[in-house]
């Protein structure tokens, strides 16, 4: 069962006596917590019916009671046990997960740990009610998962304003949906995110970033390169090399996959790759100046880089001189 399922089902009142959340994306286990907290009771049901413990400080034994209480002036009470990965003899919440009370919601926050599936434990939270384990977003999947949450607030974004968006904050899911949101209220009466809003109100330079420094390389244009990565040096923030490497990678590695593509059609291209067909000139274009042992190099180089970042064979040299140093040897190979 995903996050999603578990609010759309508490929308139509449809509740379990207890929901186990857990595993490495927060996100996800915060939204289901947040939904609990502030919408299964109105405000006054909730002064009486809604109890909120903390792993550090919470004693088994009064999560237990509390979960026992019957609701007042209410059909249902709350009780939430957050950071429940810091209590101490979490597994004695056992004896009540095995006969929880029905008119009691009981939410789990369990982050960056999961149950032993093997475990009695897993299987009561399996058979009396919800066990979700959240998973990070690959890469890959967050454009896609960017544009139906701006679809979700009834926004449009342009292609590239979501490459920029993407690109610049990375997987943390929290933020690109703060981000968001603080565009969506300064939009006024308009409906599509654009790169200049995304560069006003997020502050990502639309001439300066990763997007594109990767369609300088794919043009083997060493000046504009050059001029992005001195940007970078004068505004660390604006993309740090942790940031950049995979992102050219992954850049590169489907340049890679265009050679055994067997067609040239953008659309085609798109479909072969896994990429927005917008992009799909970025990569044809980067195919037809690269050969493919060029290609295979600037991957080589990215992976050498990539160890130098994090301090292997390299004795103290700044992040945007190893990039410079990288883009000449990339754009320059023979």
């Amino acid at each position: 069962m995903s996050a999603e399922k578990i609010i759309t089902e508490w929308k139509k009142k449809a509740f379990k006596p207890v929901y186990w959340l857990e595993g490495e994306e927060e996100y996800f286990i915060d939204k289901v917590v947040n939904y609990a907290e502030r919408h299964i009771l109105s405000d006054n049901e909730a002064s009486f019916n809604l109890s909120i413990f903390y792993g550090r400080d919470a004693a088994w034994a009064d999560v237990i009671n509390a979960c026992r209480r019957y609701p007042m002036f209410a059909e249902r009470q709350v009780v939430l046990l957050k950071e429940g990965q810091q209590m101490r003899d979490i597994e004695k919440l056992e004896a009540y997960i095995e006969n929880p009370l029905n008119s009691t919601v009981f939410v789990v926050s369990y982050k960056n740990k999961k149950v032993d599936g093997r475990t009695k434990f897993a299987k009561l939270l399996k058979e009396r009610g919800a066990l979700v384990t959240t998973k990070k977003l690959y890469d890959n999947q967050l454009p896609e998962w960017t544009q139906e949450l701006v679809q979700s607030k009834g926004l449009s974004v342009s292609p590239k304003g979501l490459a920029l968006l993407v690109d610049h904050i990375g997987n943390d899911l929290t933020r690109i949906e703060n981000e968001i949101e603080k565009i969506s209220v300064n939009l006024g009466k308009r409906k599509n995110i654009t790169e200049e809003d995304i560069e006003e109100f997020v502050g990502v330079s639309k001439e300066f970033n990763v997007f594109e420094l990767q369609s300088a390389l794919a043009k083997k244009d060493l000046s504009k390169a050059i001029r992005i990565i001195q940007y970078f040096e004068a505004n660390p923030k604006a993309a740090p090399v942790q940031l950049i490497l995979p992102s050219l990678y992954s850049f590169f590695s489907k340049v890679f996959m265009v050679f055994g593509a067997n067609t040239t059609d953008e659309k085609g291209i798109a479909i072969a790759i896994g990429v927005n067909p917008f992009f799909s000139k970025d990569y044809l274009q980067a195919a037809k100046v690269y050969n493919y042992k060029e290609v295979e190099n600037a991957l080589l180089l990215l992976h050498t880089y990539n160890l130098k970042s994090i301090g292997v064979n390299n004795t103290g040299t700044e992040d945007a001189s190893l990039l410079k140093e990288m883009v000449i040897k990339m754009i320059g190979w023979t």
